[in-house]
């Protein structure tokens, strides 16, 4: 379940933190005190979107952050499978917004928005304000009906998605290439023509570099050994003030030298050393010096191979890596367009396959759906009849495509008759705006006897209902969380009586600055919201007496629930 929560800087929130109970957790307060923004924030922490404006003027960053009690092996099992661990059976999401961007976390792990949601999909199931309108479209009903015929599916609609997903590749492919002979035998001849450049041109890795290295200094040989000549002019040349001529003058003085005093000897091997170094470098520069002068014809054809290789590579691909794979391609295409028929009729052998597998597939789901969804349907008239539905007539059709679809060749649609004497009709021809937050409930209510959620949100799920439909809306969230952790928005009285942890959101605002802010209120201040609620503008003593012996009813209700 929900543990706590803390947000800072999100919307006109400037710092709460709250810790939920277990059971029936009511939050209330003025139109305006920013009741939406509570849940808002909590469905940013487990991924939803964050609107532009999300952080608080004036501060750097916005924070979310959820801390959960992992209370069933199933549910640890499922966010180990996720690669998730928990950390004494707690898990700890939040999610950072800044200007440039949002940083999501579990357990102090970043992690992708999509690993955020996958693992608090099994933690929480947060009900927006209009989720009912999805009641409208027969997507939503599909997805109910699989969510309670999970266990019962064992898999099969996981198959299903990627036999589906192989067999629309397959498709696009055939479709794609389903082209005119005389525009086939075209491709072949321009394909030909490409490949064939390509191999004629062998590229060779890193050789566009070295070819670059070497028509650099081709180009510039000129330049090169007019430079070393004027080098080699000073230092080995024949010429009376040369370094070499100077050196060998120097040798034969300081050898005469060495016979008046031993110690020079030193500086005679120095000298000589010096000498055979220059001597060395002479015959380098030299022998440099030739090579250039016997490649000067090779800079017309560096210059010719460097164009070729850039040519290839602006047409074909940037690296050389890039331009094999281009051809690779090539010739696997050209493969299948010189046998193109055998390749169609090869195509259209494994369509037929995945067809096969699709047809035994779907009629597995459509057998599992048909059983499930006579029990669901029973489940959910139940469940409407507890919420004033009187006479109520709710059915799950299935109905039979002639196509394949991403879920089978199941069309799902939920029927009702509202009332007596009325027939059977799509539940967004029969159910008011009211009845449609009703119906939700119901599903929801459902929905959570069969899977691992633990914690129920629901954001004014009261709306377009009063009197005893009231009454009986707060009933059953009353009954939902003696099982699920609850926690929900209203502005009703009978639900916010029903509340085993009632919680007063309250906006305090200045000449310059707005906050919102959450407390749990204590035994009395609880009846004081209720006669607020019951009383609007004026609380009398009679307001509150009605608003202590609501909250004595509801409890003496819940305990023979």
């Amino acid at each position: 379940m929900l543990l706590n929560l803390h947000v800072k800087n999100l919307a006109i929130i400037d710092e709460i933190e709250v810790d939920f109970s277990d059971g029936m957790n009511v939050l209330t307060g003025e139109t305006g005190a920013g009741k939406s923004v509570i849940i808002g924030s909590i469905n940013m922490a487990i991924g939803g979107k964050a609107p532009k404006d999300v952080i608080r003027k004036g501060a750097g960053f916005a924070l979310a952050e959820l801390l959960f009690s992992v209370d069933t092996k199933e549910q640890k099992q499922y966010l180990e499978k996720h690669g998730i661990t928990t950390e004494n059976d707690e898990v700890l999401v939040s999610r950072k917004f800044t200007k440039g961007r949002g940083i999501n976390r579990i357990n102090g792990e970043s992690v992708p928005v999509s690993v955020l949601k996958q693992a608090t999909a099994v933690l929480i199931d947060v009900h927006g304000q209009n989720e009912q309108q999805s009641l409208l479209y027969k997507a939503k009903h599909m997805e109910i009906v699989d969510r309670y015929a999970k266990e019962e599916m064992a898999g099969i609609d996981v198959k299903y998605a990627e036999v589906y997903s192989s067999y629309k590749k397959l498709i696009e492919q055939r479709d794609a290439e389903n082209i005119p002979e005389e525009e086939r035998l075209r491709e072949i001849s321009f394909m030909e023509y490409e490949l064939e450049e390509i191999e004629n041109a062998a590229l060779v890795h890193g050789e566009e570099e070295s070819l670059e290295e070497r028509y650099r200094k081709l180009s510039n040989a000129s330049s090169v050994i007019n430079g070393l000549g004027e080098i080699y002019s000073l230092t080995g040349s024949n010429a009376n003030d040369t370094i070499s001529e100077k050196l060998a003058y120097s040798l034969r003085i300081i050898g005469r030298l060495c016979e008046y005093d031993d110690n020079i000897n030193q500086f005679a091997e120095q000298l000589s050393e010096i000498d055979s170094l220059v001597s060395d470098f002479n015959r380098d520069i030299t022998s440099y010096m030739e090579d250039m002068e016997t490649d000067t014809g090779e800079l017309g054809q560096t210059e010719q191979r460097l164009d070729l290789v850039r040519k290839i590579k602006a047409r074909f691909g940037a690296t050389t890596s890039l331009v094999n794979e281009y051809a690779d391609r090539l010739r696997e295409k050209l493969g299948r367009y010189r046998e193109y028929e055998s390749y169609k009729a090869g195509l259209e052998e494994k369509i037929k396959k995945k067809e096969e597998e699709l047809g035994r597939l779907s009629s597995q789901m459509s057998a599992v759906r048909k059983k499930c969804a006579k029990i669901l349907e029973k489940e959910i008239t139940e469940a409407l009849a507890d919420l004033n539905f009187l006479q109520v007539q709710f059915s799950i059709d299935i109905r039979q495509l002639n196509e394949y679809t991403a879920n089978g060749t199941d069309e799902i649609e939920f029927m009702l008759s509202a009332n007596p004497g009325e027939d059977l009709k799509p539940i967004g021809m029969a159910a008011s705006g009211g009845e449609l937050s009703r119906i939700m409930l119901a599903v929801k209510a459902v929905l959570a006897e069969h899977d691992e959620t633990s914690t129920l949100i629901f954001d004014e799920i009261d709306t377009g209902i009063s009197g005893r439909t009231a009454q009986k809306v707060a009933e059953k969230m009353a009954l939902i969380a003696g099982r699920h952790q609850v926690i929900c928005i209203s502005h009703l009285a009978q639900i916010a009586a029903m509340a085993d942890a009632h919680y007063l959101i309250e906006k305090t605002s200045g000449p310059s600055h707005t906050s919102t802010q959450i407390r749990l209120l204590n035994g009395q201040e609880e009846v004081n919201e209720l006669a607020r609620i019951l009383g609007g503008a004026r609380i009398t003593e009679s307001v509150i007496k009605s608003a202590k012996e609501m909250k004595e009813l509801a409890a003496n209700l819940k305990k023979n629930l």
